[in-house]
C-alpha cells in the first residue's frame, strides 16, 4: 500500500523534475554558434554518405544472395539421371 501511495505521489515529482532538466538543456542548445552549425552541418552531410554507402552495400548483398539462391536452384532442379550422362 505504502509503495503504490509513494509510486503515485513521486511520479509526477520525477515527470516535473525531467522537464525542466529537458527545457534547460534545449535551451543550451538554442544558443549555438556559427562555428556549432557548420560543424553540425559537416556531420549531417557525412552521415547521409555514409548511409548511402551502407545501401550500396546492402543492395550487393541481396544481388550476391540472390544470385546464390537461384544457383542452388538449379543444382537441384537437374535430375540425378542427367547429371551422370553429362559427365
Amino acid at each position: 500500500m505504502i509503495t503504490g501511495i509513494v509510486m503515485v505521489l513521486g511520479f509526477p515529482l520525477v515527470v516535473v523534475q525531467a522537464r525542466k532538466l529537458w527545457m534547460r538543456d534545449s535551451s543550451a542548445i538554442r544558443q549555438s554558434s556559427p562555428d556549432t552549425d557548420h560543424r553540425l552541418e559537416r556531420i549531417e552531410q557525412a552521415i547521409d554518405a555514409m548511409a548511402v554507402e551502407v545501401e550500396r552495400i546492402a543492395e550487393g548483398q541481396r544481388f550476391v544472395t540472390k544470385l546464390l539462391a537461384d544457383r542452388g536452384q538449379e543444382r537441384v532442379a537437374i535430375p540425378a539421371s542427367q547429371s551422370r550422362h553429362e559427365a
